[in-house]
């Protein structure tokens, strides 16, 4: 009997061991294949139970690694500028460490629609049913442009999962483009308080709302708490250079559009905020560039008509050998 025991007591004291020794998970990112790295890319790390542990940037090799973990199960997010939600599990229960390849896949046809097509680990928990109510609504607030409508399914979804802040959030913003700021400030406010200050989107919404009714300190607390929690959000950038301008601090105010920008290169939106710092700036063939990539993006709208008379008057108001107006 004894000779038998004593090898399985052995394995599971070796099993013991294995389990205290701290563990790796390291890898490279790619967009398609290995000759084209990933670099500054967001990686996020959750325990089995989808609890965020940590994240990092990619190097400019695209490699991202975490170190000191216990051997257990793990989850691994990428939301990357461009490309399809990622998201895979790592299982280092019972290995020293974990190595793992990662390929981005581009986003097939983008429609304009600049609002997050991904997923979160936490919508994944929601009941279908309110998640159904949640993409109908976005498809008829984004696409649609019917926010009546979509503030309807919205509810619907709040109503099928009280917790579901993602669902709050976009109440708030179907009140923000029906123009009732009261409503969308309360809403994003409830976002935030359900998702335990964890969900940056929500504080974005509340920042931009605070700034646009006059509350610049705490439109400042709500925006940098968001871009500190997730930089990689180019709505935060941009929210940071309007109150940025708005407080004349101009060089840090075209730092962040300059982010929001390359976050974002296809936001009109962008190139509206640099067209006001650099006519702050006076700095006018920068303004020009500004309108002119502004018009490629939104030619047709209100906004684009008012952006192509400007630029003809200014073009007018430029020598060639000029880099400031004719006249002030």
């Amino acid at each position: 009997m004894s000779r038998l025991l004593a090898p399985i007591l052995f394995l599971l004291l070796a099993l013991a061991t294995l389990a205290q020794k701290p563990t790796t998970i390291a890898g490279n990112v790619y967009y398609g294949n290995e000759y084209n790295a990933a670099k500054n890319v967001t990686v996020s790390l959750y325990d089995s139970h989808r609890q965020l542990i940590e994240f990092q940037s990619t190097t400019d090799a695209g490699q991202f690694r975490f170190g000191d973990l216990r051997r257990a199960q793990y989850f691994i997010v990428i939301d990357a500028p461009g490309c399809e939600h990622y998201s895979t599990d790592v299982d280092v229960s019972m290995a020293s460490d974990k190595d793992v390849i990662i390929y981005l896949k581009s986003i097939a046809k983008p429609n304009g629609n600049l609002q997050s097509q991904t997923v979160s680990v936490h919508e994944l928990t929601m009941p279908a049913k309110a998640r159904d109510f949640m993409e109908s609504g976005k498809k008829k607030l984004y696409e649609n442009k019917n926010p009546q409508a979509a503030l309807a399914d919205f509810q619907q979804a709040v109503a099928a999962a009280p917790e579901y802040y993602e669902a709050t959030y976009q109440l708030a913003m179907a009140q923000l483009t029906l123009g009732n700021r009261d409503d969308a400030e309360s809403f994003f406010r409830k976002s935030i308080d359900l998702s335990n200050n964890k969900y940056p989107e929500a504080q974005i919404g509340l920042g931009a709302v605070l700034l646009d009714t006059g509350k610049i300190s705490e439109a400042d607390q709500s925006i940098r708490a968001a871009v500190r929690q997730n930089p990689t959000l180019w709505l935060g950038h941009y929210e940071l250079g309007r109150l940025l301008l708005k407080q004349n601090r101009l060089t840090e105010a075209q730092s962040s559009a300059e982010e929001a920008r390359l976050l974002a290169p296809g936001a009109p939106i962008v190139y509206r905020l640099l067209s006001n710092i650099h006519l702050q700036q006076k700095n006018y063939p920068a303004l020009l560039e500004d309108l002119d990539t502004y018009l490629t993006l939104d030619p047709d709208s209100p906004a684009g008509q008012r952006a192509k008379q400007l630029r003809d008057q200014l073009q007018q108001k430029l020598t060639p050998t000029s880099t400031t107006p004719a006249s002030p």
